[in-house]
């Protein structure tokens, strides 16, 4: 059984579980269940349909002889309650999730470009490469953090040990970060892709959405595990519910390939009010007409309203002066609308 069969199962089971506790909630005066095949009734009737748990037997004997009276009735039930699990999982996974956090520093939204911003190991915080680049420009021992102004790390030895502070702090960050470094085999830490996926896990249990996405990631290219469309789908929609644009995109463009084109607009909609670079894909479905015009204007409108968000002086500045400090970017129109942003 694959893992998102698995997860629809369970899915299905809990509302089959939510309805039957809503039927014993509606008969709640009734101390006593009654055997839906012979009419017995006692506290002692407590044998469930596996399927749709919505009646009870006495005994696996009545449960067997009813099995074909109760098997039109539980396949609708069934069927029911799969729908209503898929609308449940829907509203979760389609909704806006929360943007990312303000630099400790400018307080200004950090960007979804990566190298937007970076991780201090000294302090546990996530500043943008603007606050960053200002203190270089300033800093005469060089390398001090922008936020405790701690000096930097020494040796790939003295890194690790600051990480592992912040890892018996439970920082999802940190434990996420160590993570890369044993998948990358960087840092001084061996390649390692079991370990990686470990504390991949153990981030995402402590809010780290984007161990998810590389779970995901895994998955997708057989990387530490046996390799499995069906559970990447379910680590990305993990890290997509949790405000990972790249698992967002990911998503739409698999929704697409597979014909589903309402859900990839879906999709790619929400990743760029994230800031991906999901534009051109939403002009691809206008052009092959599985989008609107307004569609991709809206999205354009939500991608502007994003770079007003994180844009600043300080930020540019840095950008001009380092490729790895760039914290969007940008692509030319088919539209005609001039620059597009991406």
């Amino acid at each position: 059984m694959s893992n998102t069969t698995k997860n629809n199962t369970a899915e299905i089971d809990g509302v089959c579980d939510m309805l039957q506790n809503m039927r014993t909630a509606d008969n709640e005066d009734s101390i006593l269940s009654i055997c839906a095949n012979c009419g017995k009734e006692g506290s002692d009737v407590t044998n469930t349909c596996n399927k749709c748990k919505s009646v009870k037997y006495c005994n696996a004997a009545c449960k067997k002889k009813h099995r074909h009276k109760h098997k039109k009735e539980c396949e609708e039930l069934v069927r029911l309650a799969a729908e209503h699990a898929a609308k449940l999982h829907d509203e979760k996974l389609f909704k806006q999730p929360p943007p990312n956090q303000d630099c400790p520093i400018c307080f200004l939204r950090l960007p979804h470009l990566g190298t937007g911003s970076v991780y201090m190991a000294c302090c546990g915080k996530v500043v943008c490469r603007g606050c960053m680049f200002e203190v270089q420009k300033k800093d005469t021992v060089g390398g001090l953090c922008p936020f405790c102004r701690t000096p930097p790390p020494r040796s790939n030895k003295e890194s690790i040990k600051r990480y592992n502070k912040q890892i018996e702090l439970n920082d999802a960050n940190a434990i996420s970060s160590v993570g890369c470094f044993y998948g990358d085999g960087r840092m001084g830490c061996p390649r390692n892709y079991a370990k990686a996926l470990k504390l991949w896990h153990r981030a995402a249990e402590l809010g780290n959405y984007d161990s998810y996405f590389n779970i995901g990631m895994a998955y997708q290219d057989g990387e530490g595990v046996e390799e499995d469309a069906n559970k990447a789908i379910h680590y990305f929609e993990l890290a997509a519910m949790g405000g990972n644009e790249m698992a967002r995109h990911n998503l739409g463009i698999h929704e697409g390939v597979v014909g589903n084109y309402d859900r990839a607009l879906k999709h790619l909609k929400i990743a760029v009010e994230g800031g991906h670079d999901s534009l051109n894909r939403i002009q691809e479905l206008y052009i092959c007409g599985h989008a609107t015009k307004d569609d991709f204007e809206i999205s354009l409108r939500s991608y502007h309203a994003y770079l007003d968000e994180i844009r600043s002086d300080q930020r540019d500045e840095a950008e001009a002066a380092r490729d790895d400090y760039k914290y969007y970017e940008y692509a030319s129109s088919a539209f005609g609308s001039g620059l597009v942003y991406r």
